[in-house]
């Protein structure tokens, strides 16, 4: 079964948002999928503009509307002649974050895709605004693109921590980018290794401990590998011992990717904050696009 039938983009006609759309343009021939493109107008920005020309000069509004849907239209036909794809072109007036909530709901879109950042000049790279926002909020798969898309995703890097959602990251990945290089990696620490140093535990017995938990963690890789249908698929695994986050991007820039897929939550509670964590970490400092594909935003 395709997962991904329809990709919607949204974009605020700045240069990162452009950049988003040409990526969904490129995904979505990629893999056969429906293309459509959104554009929201503020309510709040629209009205204060009305006013300030509230004074016989005609609808404004009604011509900036026209402008900005001339200008969408645009976009999607120069992207659609680069990637031979047709979009569908949606403009809306109202709270973005809501309007592009409902419009995903809408045509149920299976993946959104949208820029780092948006239009404003002030921020330094933190996730934009409104990108941080829509992650928080929908629960749908999300796509933040950083990079200009030249080609198809290559390789592609897959974060695990085997639990359903590792599984289901899996999956996407190769959905997303089904002729690319997959990338698993899984980074562990001994439980309470510091408590354990520090109670007396030697070197020679912590470096046992680190063996067994890396040989355990293999174990899983295969079958996590094997239950996504990937035993006959040329796909690297790689575990290490470490902090997650720093493992991560390292990784990121060793193996060349040029997509990460990651989850959103882990195993339970406690692993929930910590890779609501970490995918908040990967996504403001690591230099390639970032897939985030469940359910909840920590």
């Amino acid at each position: 079964m395709n997962l991904i039938r329809t990709v919607l983009a949204t974009s605020d006609l700045s240069a990162h948002a452009r950049h988003a759309v040409a990526r969904a343009a490129l995904l979505a021939r990629d893999v056969g999928a429906r293309l459509a493109i959104a554009h929201v107008v503020s309510i709040g920005g629209l009205d204060a503009l009305r006013h300030l020309f509230d004074g016989g000069t005609g609808d404004i509004g009604e011509r900036l509307l026209d402008e900005v849907r001339g200008e969408v239209r645009e976009l999607a036909e120069e992207v659609g002649s680069r990637f031979q794809v047709g979009a569908d072109v949606h403009l809306a007036v109202g709270s973005v974050l809501a309007e592009i909530c409902s419009y995903a709901d809408a045509i149920d879109t299976d993946l959104l895709v949208l820029g780092a950042r948006g239009s404003s000049p002030m921020r330094e790279w933190v996730l934009g605004s409104t990108t941080e926002r829509v992650l928080r909020k929908t629960r749908r798969p999300m796509l933040v693109v950083k990079q200009i898309a030249h080609e198809s995703y290559r390789r592609v890097l897959v974060p695990v921590d085997f639990s359903a959602r590792s599984l289901e990251a899996l999956r996407f990945a190769r959905a997303v980018a089904p002729q690319a290089d997959l990338i698993l990696l899984h980074a562990f620490e001994v439980p309470f290794e510091g408590k354990l140093r520090y109670a007396g535990v030697d070197e020679n017995a912590l470096t046992s401990l680190r063996v067994t938990a890396k040989r355990e963690a293999m174990d899983k890789m295969n079958a996590l590998a094997a239950a996504a249908g990937l035993t006959e698929a040329p796909v690297r695994r790689i575990v290490l011992h470490g902090d997650a986050p720093a493992i991560i991007l390292s990784q990121e820039q060793e193996q060349d990717c040029d997509l990460i897929v990651i989850g959103k939550r882990g195993l339970g509670m406690l692993e929930e904050l910590l890779l609501g964590s970490v995918t908040k970490h990967v996504l403001s400092q690591s230099v390639c696009d970032v897939l985030v594909t469940d359910r909840e935003y920590a």
